[in-house]
C-alpha cells in the first residue's frame, strides 16, 4: 500500500518490522517476547479491525452530505439512498449504500486538534494526546487483554501506515507488521512468518534443535535478566507459528475463492480487506490497515471521485459483505476513522477547490461487536459546521469501540513508575449504537 505524505509533511510508518528468522532464529522470537497477552476475557466481539483513512476525509463528501447548504459549501456530489431507511452516502460509495444495513454511521463527532499528528494520536488511541505521556492503541490493549492462539500473532499492522503505536505499555505489544500488502492472486510473503529463501521446515526444525542445545549450554547466564527469562518460552512460540500450517496459510490471499475475493478487487486496499478477514478467520485478535490520501487541499473533487472513494467504497464494502459471509461480523468489532473532518466552505486555492483541516465535524463508522447497523447516529447542523447538539468525542468513540471488544474502557494500567493510567481518560459508551 502506498505511503502517503500529508500536508504538514507527516509520514506513516510501521512503528515495528519484523525481520525474517537469521541463524539464531529468534527474531520473531523477539517479536513474541514483545506480544505477551495478559488476562483472558470474554469480550462481545473476539475480534477487531481498526481502518485508519490518515489525511482527514471530509464529512460533508462521504457520508453527511449536505445538499440544501449554499453552493460554496454543499460541494459537486449528490446524495444517495442506502439500504437503510431515510440513510444518505455520497453517490460515490454506491456499494457502501448498498450494505448499510450492515454498519453504523457516527456524524457531528467532534475535537479540537487540527494538525495531522496531533488529530491522529487522538482517534488512533482515544485519549487526547499529552506531552509527557503516549496512550497505547486499540489493538495494543486488545493484545494486553487478550489472550490468543500460540501459533498466531495476536496482532497484525497490514502495510506501511498504521499509526496503532503501543505506547507506555511498551513495545512487547506491538504489532507485527506484514511491511506491504497483497497483490491478487499472489501467494502473500510476511517476513518472520513465510519461509522465504529457499527454507523448509525440515530447516527450521533442525535450527531448533541447535538452538535447544544452546539453551543447555548457556542455562544459568544471567538468570535474574527478565528478558532471557522468558525467551526459550518465546523461542518455542515462534517455533509454533513458522512451522504452522494454519498461520502461513493464514496470510496467503491466493488460498481464498476466487468468487468471495473478487468484490475486494484488485487494489492494494482491497487486497488489505482482504487479508484481514482471513486473519480475524484463522484466529488473529486485532487487524490495523489503512487507506490514505484524504488531505485534500486541492481538487478536492476529483481526487475524491478518482482516487480515494472508489478504494474505500469497494474494499470496505466487501469487508463488511465478506465478514458477513463467513459468519465473523458478529463477533468482529470493524472502527473506521480519519483524523479530523475537512471544512465545510470550499477553499479557492484550486480551480475547483478544496477543503482544509476541519476537526469541529468529522464522522466515523461501526460495524459488528453487538452495533446494530443501518443507523446514523448523532447529527451536524445545516452546513455541517457543529454538531446539531451535544457532540461526540474522539474518547466516546474508544470508549464504545472497547465495549464491543469486552473491554472497560475506565480499567487502569500502570507506567513504570507506577503511575496509574486510565485506558481512556474521558469518554462515555455511545449506548446508542447497540440499541
Amino acid at each position: 500500500m502506498a505511503t502517503f505524505k500529508t500536508c504538514d509533511g507527516m509520514k506513516r510508518r510501521d512503528f515495528i518490522r519484523v525481520g525474517a528468522l537469521g541463524v539464531g532464529g529468534l527474531s520473531l522470537a523477539n517479536y513474541l517476547q514483545m506480544t505477551d497477552a495478559g488476562e483472558v476475557k470474554q469480550p462481545r466481539a473476539k475480534a477487531g479491525i481498526f481502518i485508519n483513512l490518515p489525511g482527514g476525509p471530509s464529512h460533508m463528501d462521504t457520508f453527511d452530505l449536505k445538499p440544501d447548504a449554499p453552493k460554496e459549501y454543499r460541494g459537486t456530489f449528490n446524495p444517495i439512498q442506502t439500504n437503510a431507511s431515510g440513510v444518505e452516502f455520497c453517490e460515490h460509495l454506491p456499494k457502501l449504500a448498498q450494505c448499510a444495513d450492515k454498519f453504523a454511521i457516527l456524524r457531528g463527532v467532534t475535537h479540537t486538534l487540527g494538525a495531522h499528528a496531533l488529530g491522529s494520536e487522538y482517534v488512533n488511541t482515544g485519549s487526547r494526546p499529552l506531552p509527557a505521556l503516549e496512550y497505547p492503541g486499540y489493538g495494543s490493549v486488545f493484545t494486553k487483554e487478550h489472550q490468543g492462539p500460540a501459533d498466531l500473532p495476536p496482532f497484525v499492522t497490514v502495510g506501511n501506515t498504521s499509526r496503532q503505536k503501543p505506547g507506555f505499555l511498551g513495545v512487547k505489544y506491538a504489532a507485527l507488521a506484514t511491511g506491504a500488502t497483497p497483490r491478487a492472486g499472489q501467494p502473500f510473503g510476511v517476513r518472520g512468518v513465510s519461509l522465504g529463501n529457499g527454507l523448509t521446515v525440515g530447516e527450521i526444525e533442525k535450527r531448533q534443535s541447535l538452538l535447544g542445545d544452546l539453551d543447555k549450554t548457556f542455562a544459568g547466564v544471567e538468570k535474574n535478566n527478565q528478558l532471557l527469562d522468558g525467551l526459550d518460552r518465546f523461542s518455542q512460540q515462534a517455533y509454533s507459528i513458522i512451522t504452522s500450517k494454519r498461520a502461513r496459510a493464514a496470510f496467503d490471499v491466493s488460498k481464498e475463492s476466487p468468487d468471495f475475493a473478487k468484490p475486494f478487487g484488485e487494489d492494494a486496499f482491497g487486497m488489505s480487506c482482504l487479508l484481514a478477514t482471513r486473519l480475524v478467520e484463522a484466529g488473529v485478535g486485532f487487524v490495523s490497515l489503512s487507506l490514505g490520501g484524504w488531505d485534500t487541499h486541492q481538487d478536492n473533487f476529483t481526487r475524491l471521485k478518482e482516487r480515494n472513494l472508489p478504494p474505500l467504497d469497494t474494499g470496505l464494502s466487501a469487508l463488511l459483505t465478506g465478514l458477513e459471509q463467513k459468519g465473523l461480523l458478529d463477533t468482529t468489532s470493524v472502527f473506521v476513522t480519519g483524523e479530523f473532518g475537512r471544512t465545510p466552505k470550499i477553499n479557492t486555492r484550486s480551480a475547483e477547490g478544496g477543503r482544509d483541516h476541519y476537526p469541529r465535524c468529522m464522522f466515523m463508522l461501526m460495524a459488528g461487536g453487538g452495533v446494530r447497523g443501518g443507523q446514523v447516529i448523532g447529527k451536524s447542523d445545516d452546513k455541517a459546521t457543529l454538531p446539531a447538539a451535544t457532540g461526540y468525542s474522539p474518547d466516546d468513540a474508544a470508549a464504545t469501540f472497547y465495549h464491543s471488544l469486552g473491554i472497560d474502557h475506565t480499567k487502569e494500567y500502570h507506567s513504570k513508575t507506577g503511575r496509574p493510567i486510565t485506558i481512556v481518560r474521558n469518554g462515555q459508551v455511545i449506548k446508542e449504537l447497540f440499541s
